[in-house]
């Protein structure tokens, strides 16, 4: 299983601190040490739509210029910003034997990952 987010976001320390409270191992892809590849953000488009991912709730999105949020007028152009701004992912990212979710919530880790 792999974990997509960044340390310093409490939805991130809140699904690791359950997945070690669960026993559950998994590898952890820290976003702003490691990036995201283009071919990782177009694979979750084809699994999820970008739509999913894009985080328009959090504050990276609030702060950006309206012109930038107005220039999203496609979905090359929200995989390209997501790539240049990894914090407007949602967080965190799971994959798992196929299973990819966005967040956390604690009945879908129940549910898909024990």
């Amino acid at each position: 299983m792999k974990i997509y987010g960044i340390t310093n976001c409490n939805t991130v320390k809140k699904a690791l601190d359950w997945l070690k409270e669960n026993h559950v191992n998994y590898e952890f892809h820290d976003f702003k040490k490691l990036g995201i590849s283009p071919e990782k953000l177009n694979e979750w488009d084809r699994k999820a739509g970008y739509e999913k991912f894009l985080n328009k709730q959090g504050l990276t999105w609030k702060q950006l210029d309206p012109q930038v949020k107005d220039s999203i007028k496609t979905k090359e152009d929200a995989l390209t910003l997501l790539q240049q701004k990894t914090s407007m992912i949602k967080r965190p990212v799971i994959e798992k034997d196929g299973f990819l979710y966005f967040g956390f919530d604690e009945s879908v880790y129940e549910s898909n990952l024990k």
